[in-house]
């Protein structure tokens, strides 16, 4: 066997997994606890492992592929840098105004999340531009030495910098920059004209705002995992997954890392674009339930779907017309994932009127479960999994995380069943119901509040729990068909095989469509080339460019990403302006249902370029992949009142072919484990996947 050259390390809140597909297409994968605090010894003892037994050496690796969730969870623990702000006098309170939505309408006890950045934090400085970039007051220099001076002796590890109208002209927030770093050279500086030179005074500021929160953990992190790699013999690059579902180079991320705060999700959206298209499948509704969340997109006509900006923090990390105002905006391009606290170790807890809950805590990797026997008593959705059957009840992870399904039973009953009146299986369906419930929110999310119908889609599942929900959660949303893929329960990592090398860039642009000069668009686009490239650090023959813009219906308060012509960046033409117009009425439709009527123009507010390194074509997984011989047994599984509890064989995939089997049967595998109820069938596709059908 060759050397394996690139590997791929996806850490999540209980496991960490590690994945590699070899020349012969078939994959090879480790899945282990996670270690925190240090997150990175799992890494290091995972990819050490994986290549030991497939006996290349550590030296020839030459990127490891990585996705983590360190700025993501900065953010919703409130664990990220001491941070303060530099900003416009009379702007001081943005941070708190936000745009002044209330997600729960009809919930008067409702509480935005806290600023991340105090009041006492948050300096006014004198200086004012107008709309055009024009100077109305000059910079004082006196008000920010005095903000520095302030900052200084708060025991602050990060600035943030945001002036009004700094995209328009920069001038007066390079200046203060120069300051901040000339007097507290030891602090994270982040800038709005570095991280978003664009329009919406609250979107730039929160963003900037971010990015400073979460600049020094990441920093830490970043350096302490490229530290241990190579002293463990990897000397290949720490390449890390972005937001927007590329990769770059770890160093650049300490400059910019905001836009790793959703990338942990988007390394699986990546992959099941190139599985499902592989299998024929072009419009896919992606869930992704590991040991802590729940995550959706969706993939539509071959095409990832993208959100300009995003909400983390709130109850649901999410971008929707419908949903949002509880969570921090993110400005940056993002996949669309809907993100909610339902995983196998969310916690199930009684309220106080007597209701079901499950999450959004978590038992996370340490404890875990009630069956990890590790001190947790508090049972999760795992536990019920397991006292329903679906789960082996002696080990999981091929055997190397024993488990005791005695501890599930005996945590259930006393914790849920008896306080709750039911019965044992009964309640750990209810368990299970719930859980499959808090998920359908994320679907909606990426479905039906973007006008989309989740029947007119099939859904890709993954991540340890996938397998074990997607089938009830898709009978709930009249999905007919559910794709398990190869190595499901480590899809993530494997994902990150499949991610291109990108950059992507943006600029203020607002002009009408109809009456936009070619040339100021060219001009645009050439700037942000220039700056994309250095970035990427290839020849600029080798990077594919594709061009962008954002756009509303004028007078409208927020807008749609949609593609642009090619032919701008080379030879622009009017022409090309009245088929974005066209394009963009036909998006407005298909998430609105509806576009004006051509009563009001379409007005054009950004433009974007997206950079992507030409590479070869990912990995091919191949079908003798999946076919892992497993010993076949049988154990009582309970598929709720309709069905009871029923002697269920447990196979694996191996045993399945391109002839549907019907139900019901348990998948087992070293990375998961996927439920095929009574009323369903499954069978392997041509690349390996497990194809349930639903009646």
């Amino acid at each position: 066997m060759s050397p394996v050259t690139r590997i791929a390390a996806d850490i999540g809140g209980t496991f960490t997994d590690i994945a590699v597909v070899l020349p012969d297409g078939r994959v090879a994968t480790r899945k282990i606890p996670s270690t925190p605090p240090n997150f990175a010894d799992a890494v290091v003892s995972g990819v050490t492992s994986l290549l030991g037994e497939l006996g290349s050496p550590l030296a020839a690796i030459e990127q490891v592929l990585h996705g983590c969730t360190v700025a993501t969870n900065a953010i919703l623990e409130h664990k990220g840098a001491r941070t303060a702000l530099i900003t416009t006098r009379g702007f001081r309170d943005v941070l708190e105004l936000q745009r002044v939505r209330v997600p729960a309408l009809y919930d008067p006890l409702f509480e935005k999340p806290k600023a991340l950045v105090p009041r006492r934090l948050r300096f006014e400085v004198t200086e004012r531009l107008d709309a055009a970039g024009g100077v109305v007051t000059a910079l004082s220099r006196d008000d920010v030495e005095a903000a520095i001076a302030a900052i200084g002796e708060a025991d602050v590890e990060a600035v943030a910098v945001c002036f009004l109208h700094s995209y328009a002209n920069p001038a007066h927030e390079r200046e203060a920059g120069e300051m901040v770093r000339a007097a507290l050279p030891d602090r994270f500086l982040s800038l709005s004209i570095d991280i978003l030179p664009q329009k919406r005074e609250y979107e730039r500021t929160s963003t900037t705002v971010i990015n400073a929160y979460v600049g020094p953990p990441v920093s830490r992190y970043m350096r302490a995992m490229i530290d241990d790699l190579h002293a463990a013999g990897v000397g290949g690059r720490l390449m890390v997954m972005q937001s927007s579902g590329g990769v770059i180079d770890a160093e650049s991320v300490v400059h910019k890392p905001a836009q790793i705060v959703e990338c942990g999700p988007a390394a699986g959206v990546i992959g099941a674009l190139e599985v499902a298209g592989a299998s024929g499948y072009r419009n896919v509704i992606t869930l992704d339930m590991g040991g802590t969340t729940a995550k959706a997109s969706l993939i539509e006509d071959g095409r990832l779907s993208m959100a300009a900006e995003y909400e983390v923090g709130g109850g649901m990390s999410s971008r929707s017309a419908l949903a949002g105002g509880g969570g921090y905006a993110l400005k940056l391009p993002v996949i669309d994932i809907s993100e909610v606290g339902a995983g196998g170790g969310s916690i199930v807890w009684i309220d106080k009127a007597g209701a079901l809950k499950v999450g959004p805590q978590s038992a996370g990797a340490v404890p875990g479960p009630v069956c990890y026997g590790a001190g947790n008593d508090e049972p999760t959705v795992t536990d019920a999994n397991v006292v329903l059957g679906y789960l082996n009840p002696n080990a999981l992870a091929g055997g190397t995380v024993p488990i005791d399904a005695g501890l599930s039973r005996t945590a259930i009953e006393a914790k849920v069943a008896r306080p709750l009146g039911r019965d044992l299986l009964e309640t750990a369906y209810g368990i299970h119901q719930v859980a499959n419930t808090n998920m359908m929110r994320a679907v909606k999310a990426v479905t039906t509040y973007r006008g989309r119908d989740p029947r007119d889609f099939a859904m890709f599942a993954f991540g340890g729990n996938g397998g074990i929900h997607a089938v009830d959660l898709a009978r709930a949303l009249q999905v007919r068909e559910v794709i398990v893929p190869v190595a499901a329960g480590v899809f993530s990592a494997v994902g990150l095989l499949f991610a291109k090398l990108e950059v992507n860039e943006t600029a203020a642009f607002l002009q009408l469509a109809s009456q936009a000069r070619t040339e100021d668009a060219r001009r645009v686009f050439g700037s942000l080339r220039q700056r994309i490239v250095p970035l990427l650090g290839v020849p600029e023959s080798r990077i594919r460019f594709e061009p962008q813009a954002d756009a509303r219906f004028k007078g409208q308060g927020f807008e749609l990403t949609v593609p642009f012509d090619a032919d701008v960046l080379t030879a622009p033409t009017a022409a090309m302006f009245e088929r974005f117009a066209a394009a963009f009425t036909a998006e407005h439709v298909a998430r609105y249902g509806h576009s004006f009527n051509d009563a009001f123009p379409v007005e054009i507010v950004n433009l974007r370029l997206v950079g992507t390194v030409h590479a070869d074509r990912g990995p091919a997984i191949s079908a003798s992949a999946a076919a892992r011989p497993a010993a076949a047994t049988s154990r009582d599984v309970y598929f709720g009142s309709r069905h009871g509890s029923i002697a269920t064989p447990v196979i694996g995939r191996g045993a399945l072919d391109r002839t549907a089997r019907q139900g019901p049967f348990i998948i087992e595998e070293y990375e998961g484990t996927s439920v095929v109820p009574p009323d369903c069938t499954a069978r392997l596709d041509g690349v390996g996947n497990i194809i349930i059908a639903l009646p």
